[in-house]
């Protein structure tokens, strides 16, 4: 009777192994939905290796920056692909307890902030465009221009052109607009989505009009138009606070802060795949190809998840300093 029953119990536990790994192998592995081209091309890069060489199954969810940072602080889902770390009180406050991190300075040379097109400044004579603010350098300078970004819905006002409402920025932006005393002479014009914020530039851009619009790199758009960036205070880290706080009533000048382009991940997750969180702390995009995959994938109307592909086939060098050998081989295999 011994010999059934430990072959019985070795059965047992041999079962019991199988399942465990096949519930490992097919754990799905949920990524934020980012609704800007940076953000999905990013995800899909990064998608397509968890997939490809690590093995486990990937999906999105969709959700604004502070509805996806507070479902990773719940491990509802487990990465996004694109954080802008340390800019929201969300983020701050769930990388305090320990329940999110942000890994890697995936992208060099991000930046952000107000930007209008160069010939508003200087003029265009190629095109028979005159300089309409010759004297706009800084963000303090827009009070006396707000006629020329005159708001066709409020013709008193001129128009800022913030960021879709739910992402940190759009909030940031509306306080900045109070700080910098304009909140009477410009109206916050909220798009209504990434998409919408580019074909409101680009109408602008096309038709030789003036716009005042906040934008961030790296994206397809900076990389297609001669655009310049206004001056704005130095960074002040307790000003900054006053601007992510959408309830203070009294916020205070100062540029955003520095740009850091991380992965984040979710405690859970960083402790149960410390070889896919590894591979992330080692993501480093160069930011020239970046740009140009996505203004690629903007003028082509590409699938990010095609760009993807077709960036990781390009630069094989990448994989090599991200994955170890095997796991670079396994995707290298499938491109």
């Amino acid at each position: 009777m011994k010999k059934p029953s430990m072959w019985l119990a070795a059965v047992c536990a041999a079962v019991g192994l199988s399942a465990a790994a096949n519930a490992k192998a097919a754990e799905t592995v949920r990524f934020a939905e980012l609704n800007w081209e940076s953000g999905s091309l990013i995800t899909e890069m990064l998608r397509y290796i968890v997939e490809k060489g690590y093995g486990l199954p990937t999906e999105t969810l969709p959700g604004t920056t502070v509805t996806l940072e507070s479902a990773l602080a719940k491990n509802d889902i487990q990465v996004i692909g694109e954080e802008w770390a340390g800019r929201s009180p969300v983020w701050i406050n769930a990388e305090a307890k320990g329940q999110v991190k942000g890994l890697g300075d995936i992208v060099k040379g991000a930046t952000e902030g107000w930007w209008v097109p160069a010939y508003v400044i200087h003029g265009d004579p190629a095109k028979g465009i005159k300089p309409l603010a010759p004297d706009l350098h800084s963000v303090t300078d827009l009070a006396k221009y707000k006629d020329v970004f005159r708001d066709p819905e409020s013709p008193d006002k001129g128009r800022f052109l913030n960021s879709p409402t739910g992402w940190t920025s759009e909030v940031v932006n509306g306080q900045k607009l109070k700080a910098y005393g304009l909140n009477d002479t410009f109206t916050n014009f909220r798009a209504g989505s990434g998409a919408a914020l580019d074909a409101e530039i680009s109408s602008a851009v096309q038709r030789g009009k003036p716009v005042l619009f906040y934008y961030w790199s790296p994206t397809p758009l900076l990389g297609r138009y001669d655009f310049v960036q206004l001056q704005e205070p130095p960074f002040d880290a307790q000003a900054w606070n006053t601007l992510t706080d959408a309830n203070n009533p009294n916020p205070r000048p100062t540029r955003s802060l520095a740009s850091r382009l991380s992965i984040g991940v979710s405690q859970p997750f960083e402790q149960a795949h410390p070889d896919i969180t590894g591979f992330f702390a080692k993501v480093d995009l160069p930011i020239d190809p970046l740009n140009q995959a996505l203004a690629g994938m903007s003028q082509k109307h590409q699938d990010p998840r095609t760009v993807a592909v077709e960036l990781l086939r390009s630069h094989p060098e990448w994989l090599k300093a991200w994955l170890p050998a095997d796991v670079a081989g396994k995707v290298q295999g499938t491109l």
